[in-house]
């Protein structure tokens, strides 16, 4: 069982993929919880991944083919609201 904490802007910090049979419960901010499958998380993760790859004109691995200059290449934060775990 892995447990989270939504912070006051709706993320929960997350750098990598659980496993995708393992339970997540996620405390929101207003106090309620929700338990999530490590798969859920997973696909919610790389949504998230995928807008901020866009918004930064990166290609699917996480590469600028711009000109050269510095880009962090990943994310820590996904946002997460009650009734996403469904």
């Amino acid at each position: 069982m892995i447990h989270l904490q939504q912070d006051s802007d709706g993320f929960i910090r997350m750098k990598r993929h659980f496993p995708a049979n393992t339970p997540v419960t996620v405390t929101f901010s207003d106090g309620s919880q929700e338990e999530f499958k490590g798969s859920r998380l997973n696909e919610i993760y790389d949504e998230a991944l995928a807008v901020y790859r866009a918004q930064n004109q990166l290609d699917a691995k996480g590469f600028s083919r711009g000109p050269t200059k510095k880009v962090q290449a990943g994310i820590e934060f996904v946002a997460v609201r009650p009734g996403m775990g469904r």
